[in-house]
């Protein structure tokens, strides 16, 4: 029988390599993936100039995206792995984990550095041996692959405190953004946990990200509908009433304000895009 990604927990392949039977598996939605870009211009824009240069990008990409990244001919490699394999392990870790994959929406970007990168390719030598192993362990991969994500998630708290104070507050703004999204979307209450003044933060945000703190909650509410949309067999109804909305009618207008589409016109084009360009890894 040929491959599917039902037949496993974790799938490790160099990006110049990736077989169909991966690409075009709708399973693979399912997966976390971690893109290792090696010696690339980064896939998305970047707002610092300074940085759109060859390097190492390490894309960090969750469950149910809206949309695939494009990482045609592009040198790196791939690991994509389900949910279950983490499962066991402690709470903490966990939020770690969902955090680093989530914090900037779609997916993330880590830039990496030549020493991290040193040290990545050490661990991820050790994943991929064990990985084209006829007997590999499972247990071993998992071990590996925790390593390796516990490594990405100091990078990740590096990145967004060693700069200043005000980075270090948009960290701590996105994580409980994350927490509190579908049930508190008013900034006085991110405001008062962060101990400063919703102002204030407006100003930090508007700074970091040129967004407010509204504009950001109503960002991540629109991101979770798209997913929903595109990966849930929920009815636009049922997803208005699951992200807090009192009518179908009022969720519509939302979306459309801040998408210029209807619910459905989104669906819609969603369905023919996945149908026409599911696999983004190849042109």
């Amino acid at each position: 029988m040929p491959f599917t990604l039902n037949d496993t927990l974790i799938y490790v392949t160099n990006l110049a390599n990736c077989p169909g039977s991966y690409l075009d598996d709708p399973v693979r939605r399912e997966f976390f993936e971690i893109v290792w870009l090696q010696n690339e211009n980064a896939l998305h824009t970047l707002k610092d100039a300074t940085h759109a240069l060859k390097g190492d990008w390490m894309y960090l990409i969750p469950p149910y995206r809206v949309h695939q990244l494009n990482k045609a001919g592009k040198r790196g490699v791939l690991i994509s792995f389900r949910r279950e394999v983490l499962d066991e392990d402690v709470k903490e870790f966990l939020l770690d984990v969902f955090k680093i994959f989530n914090i900037q929406g779609e997916f993330s970007c880590l830039p990496i550095d030549a020493s991290t990168a040193t040290q990545l390719h050490k661990i991820y030598e050790l994943i991929d041996s064990e990985y084209e192993q006829p007997d590999s362990s499972l247990l071993i991969l998992k071990s590996l692959l925790k390593v390796l994500l516990l490594t990405l998630v100091r990078v990740k708290e590096q990145e967004f405190t060693t700069q200043d104070v005000n980075q270090k507050r948009v960290y701590d703004f996105m994580v409980l953004l994350e927490m509190n999204y579908q049930h508190i979307r008013n900034t006085d209450f991110y405001a008062a946990k962060l101990s400063i003044s919703s102002k204030r933060l407006n100003q930090i945000l508007k700074e970091k990200l040129d967004k407010t703190g509204m504009q950001l909650i109503h960002d991540r509410i629109i991101l979770e509908a798209k997913r929903q949309i595109i990966h849930s067999e929920h009815t636009i109804k049922e997803i208005a009433y699951l992200l807090g909305f009192k009518d179908r009618p009022y969720f519509s207008r939302f979306f459309k304000q801040h998408t210029t589409q209807t619910p459905e016109e989104f669906q819609k084009q969603a369905r023919q895009h996945i149908n026409s360009r599911f696999n983004t890894l190849v042109d």
